[in-house]
């Protein structure tokens, strides 16, 4: 099963790099979860105009709905950025064409058309225009984009759709009131290597898949509008990219010379925040002690994220690998940083997962980490609606 989505309409590390300290005291097997098999479309030529007779829609046509954190400083061409962002949009006839352009490493995409989905991969490059791989027929259909992969493994520029001649779009559904989550956190709330066989491996991002993490399998339980803002290998003090959580958390793109995202236009109603793993098995790595300033820098980081989001309720998460569950060197730190948010804002809680993995979670432990978190959050009063039926 790849789907798990109710919504209404619906700084790349380097191979081989250990994300999290892996202990051999409490080694558990490996999920066994088939990769999905990636459909990268007919090959078409490359042309920087549609072909004759097609109808072209631009990505800037307003009937397309974008959900996540873009770059849209040119409304006719956004970078998708960030893991689990989406493009949805009603269309008719029996012909799409995808047209991207590749700016940067790797990015793969679920495509959702009705009930049908699969995956494919957008090519480095200009002028990428890629055929739907999933059989249409005439009458209207509805598209939906997610973004898979990893905003620090790639992103790519959207430029919009070909349709038959006669064929024509539509806005889809409004969503209408809709629960909004936040997820803020590092290779466990990406998804990183949840596809992946009983090693990680980090070559190939498609395995990599951010719709099957325990932060999106959440919020499809609420039928949440979601965010996934998570890169990894990152940390609140250290970490095994170059910069830390409080200076990407805000960014368009991964990267600290981002500019900052204009965080008025979309306001979550619940912050989750999983971070902490990568301090911990970064100095274990490096024989280092863990970071005396972690407690205060957590702190920072939250108060930071209260003050772009007075009205939310902010969720404390730890666990999911080794460090989270088992690492006093974390828990003490960590522990010290929650007491103190908690008792001057009654809006931060927290929740600490049971289950976890000795490699990065695999798709049937992200289902085992957002059973825990759905229904501890079914009893909380911030949360006002029931889960969706499944």
């Amino acid at each position: 099963m790849l789907h798990p989505f109710r919504f209404v309409r619906q700084v790349a590390l380097p191979a081989g790099l250990i994300l999290a300290w892996i202990s051999t005291a409490r080694p558990e097997p490996a999920s066994t979860t088939a990769a999905p098999t990636i459909l990268p479309g007919a090959p078409v030529p490359n042309s920087s105009q549609p072909p004759a007779g097609t109808h072209f829609v631009s990505a800037a046509d307003s009937r397309f709905r974008y959900e996540g954190r873009f770059d849209r400083t040119d409304l006719a061409a956004p970078v998708v950025v960030w893991q689990g962002s989406r493009i949805c949009i009603d269309f008719t006839g029996d012909h799409l064409v995808f047209r991207f352009d590749g700016l940067s490493g790797q990015n793969f995409f679920d495509v959702h058309v009705d009930d049908a989905q699969t995956v494919f991969a957008v090519p480095a490059g200009a002028d990428q225009r890629i055929v739907c791989p999933l059989p249409l027929t005439g009458g209207r259909h509805r598209l939906m984009l997610f973004k898979r992969s990893e905003a620090a493994a790639g992103t790519a520029r959207f430029r919009g759709i070909e349709l038959a001649p006669a064929a024509d779009v539509a806005a889809p559904a409004a969503p209408g009131d809709r629960l909004a989550m936040e997820f803020v956190g590092d290779s466990i709330t990406v998804g990183a290597c949840n596809e992946d066989g009983a090693a990680d491996q980090w070559e190939d991002r498609r395995t990599h898949n951010n719709a099957l993490s325990y932060g999106a399998m959440t919020a499809a339980a609420f039928n949440a509008d979601y965010r996934n803002i998570a890169v990894s290998g990152m940390g609140v003090v250290v970490g095994w990219v170059p910069f830390r959580a409080a200076e990407a958390w805000d960014r368009v793109y991964p990267d600290p010379k981002s500019l900052r995202a204009d965080l008025t236009v979309w306001r979550p109603d619940v912050v989750f925040v999983n971070l902490g793993e990568n301090d911990d098995s970064f100095t274990h790595a490096k024989g280092r002690p863990f970071p005396a300033t972690f407690s205060a820098d957590y702190v920072g980081l939250v108060r930071a994220i209260r003050l772009a989001n007075p009205a939310s309720e902010i969720v404390l998460l730890r666990g999911g690998m080794f460090g989270g569950a088992k690492s006093p060197a974390l828990r003490q730190p960590w522990e010290a940083a929650v007491a103190e948010l908690e008792r001057m804002d009654p809006k931060i809680t927290h929740f600490v997962f049971q289950h976890w993995s000795s490699n990065h979670p695999r798709v049937s432990d992200d289902r085992a980490m957002a059973d825990e978190l759905t229904a501890w959050l079914k009893h909380q009063p911030f949360i006002g609606v029931r889960p969706a039926d499944p």
